[in-house]
């Protein structure tokens, strides 16, 4: 049973173990037929999306297709518009190319029309500079040519003045002062104010001493009366009442021998040759005998309010407070002649020496800067130069700043007098002139106020510088007009016609405009 039951029990375990193997198998199976099942459904799914994906594919292909068609004509466009773009590109290239060479050649040319502009600028201010020297020049060419016309009519006035013909003289000496002075030329030049003062007649002359005047002086600044003395013992008062001179006498006495003469506070003092000073005090007159004062010559003032009597060889102090000479000193040497210079006597011997008198004690001697014998001498406080004249007519201008010494030349024969006011040098001579010097031209050349038939000892100015008035060797007085303005004004009272046009085509030239010179 057992034996049975272990077979029947093995036979069991083994259709078990069959059974449930068969149960596994089946299982297996059926698990692989589902999968098969799943792997057919999804071969089917897979095969359905295949065919989706082909038709999509055949789609896309035909999309694909189509956009390839439609991507060839956008390329071939693309290729076309690259075509178009290179082309216009290219253009464009060498439109800017030729945009770049036209920049090039429009700042080329820009510059050459800058430069040809800046040229034509400069050529237009060299053309205006030369256009203004040229007027310029002309200016000058005229002007120039208008002065020495001037000086030509001058010297045609004086010309015509000497053969009587005074119309004309009178014509061309205006003529000659018009274009001076329109031209800004020197009316002080020799041959115009010779001119002007002949036809101005601007010289008047009196006889009045019969020795030579030696000495001339105002009364006072505000005096119009006058004084003069003369070698002959004659001392006179004159005064000018228009064009008359009235005259007295105060003193006429062979016996003396007037040189020199001084005036102060109404008190007239001269000195005479003769050794004796004459005092004359309103109506009173004394007469002061100078024993110890050989050949008295000069008086000026000390700066202590005395005089200083000089005489060839010595010199004396007169005190006014105690009417006498109080000191006399004789000198080592002979005096040529006495001025004033720093407001002090100065004195100048026959040696070549200048002694400044600080009083008679003290004397500050110096020689003179060239040789000679000094016989008159002027300074000038605003100019700082002095003036010598010499015994053989030279005068020397000496330039105090720089030492400069200019030799003067027109005189010929001894300085008699010298005056200077600015740059005005007058000077007198033995030779019978007065002429006037411009100090301050490059080349000073002298004009002559005044030329007579006698030496000319003295001259001086009234108080307004407009008169002259000069003592001559004959014991003439002349009055000499010094103002220009005052002598064209008597000129052109004078004219009595106007240049004829042969006249003034002659005169003054054909190529100056006419003009009428009579109002």
């Amino acid at each position: 049973m057992n034996k049975k039951n272990l077979i029947a029990g093995g036979i069991g375990v083994v259709l078990a173990g069959l059974a449930t193997t068969g149960l596994i198998g089946w299982q297996a199976e059926h698990r692989r037929a589902e999968a098969l099942e799943m792997q057919v459904a999804e071969l089917q799914r897979q095969e359905k999306r295949s065919a989706v994906d082909r038709s999509v594919s055949a789609q896309m292909e035909e999309i694909a297709f189509e956009q390839k068609i439609i991507s060839d004509e956008q390329r071939e466009n693309a290729l076309q518009q690259t075509r178009v773009a290179n082309e216009m590109r290219e253009r464009s290239e060498i439109e800017r190319h030729n945009a770049l060479i036209a920049e090039r050649n429009a700042v080329a040319s820009e510059k050459k029309a800058l430069e040809a502009s800046a040229l034509a600028e400069s050529q237009r201010q060299i053309a205006e500079h030369q256009r203004i020297q040229a007027e310029l020049a002309k200016s000058i060419a005229d002007t120039m040519s208008y002065i020495a016309l001037a000086r030509s009519l001058g010297s045609l006035s004086s010309i015509q003045a000497q053969v009587g013909n005074t119309e004309l003289a009178d014509l061309l000496a205006y003529s000659s002062y018009h274009f001076a002075n329109r031209y800004q030329g020197d009316i002080f030049y020799p041959a115009i104010f010779q001119s002007l003062m002949t036809a101005s007649q601007s010289m008047r002359s009196w006889p009045m001493h019969n020795g030579s005047v030696m000495g001339w002086a105002y009364m006072s600044k505000n005096d119009d009366r006058m004084v003069t003395i003369s070698t002959y013992g004659e001392i006179m008062m004159h005064k000018k009442v228009g064009d008359v001179l009235q005259s007295q006498t105060l003193l006429n006495d062979k016996t003396y021998d007037f040189r020199d003469l001084f005036i102060e506070d109404n008190m007239i003092y001269a000195i005479s040759r003769s050794g004796h000073l004459v005092i004359i005090d309103q109506d009173e007159t004394r007469i002061l005998p100078l024993p110890d004062l050989d050949f008295p010559m000069k008086i000026t003032i000390m700066d202590d309010n005395s005089l200083l009597l000089v005489g060839d060889r010595g010199i004396a102090i007169y005190d006014k407070q105690r009417k006498m000479v109080v000191n006399t000193r004789e000198l080592p040497f002979k005096l040529t002649t006495v001025a004033r210079y720093d407001y002090l006597p100065l004195l100048f011997d026959d040696q070549g020496r200048q002694h400044l008198v600080k009083n008679i004690n003290e004397l500050e001697t110096s020689d003179v800067p060239f040789q000679g014998k000094v016989t008159a001498f002027a300074s000038s406080k605003n100019t700082k130069q002095r003036a010598y004249g010499m015994s053989d007519g030279t005068i020397y201008l000496y330039n105090e700043r720089n030492g400069k010494i200019t030799k003067l030349e027109g005189h010929l024969s001894r300085i008699s007098k010298l005056k200077m006011n600015g740059p005005s040098l007058y000077s007198s001579s033995y030779d019978n002139s007065v002429r006037l010097w411009n100090t301050s031209s490059e080349k000073i050349d002298p004009m002559t106020l005044i030329s007579t038939n006698s030496w000319i000892m003295d001259f001086s100015f009234d108080s307004s510088k407009q008169y002259a008035w000069i003592g001559d060797y004959n014991g003439n007085l002349h009055e000499v007009l010094l103002s220009v303005p005052m002598m064209v004004e008597r000129i052109s009272k004078k004219l009595k016609r106007n240049f004829t046009q042969e006249e003034w085509n002659y005169y003054i030239g054909e190529n100056v405009p006419f003009e009428k010179f009579k109002k």
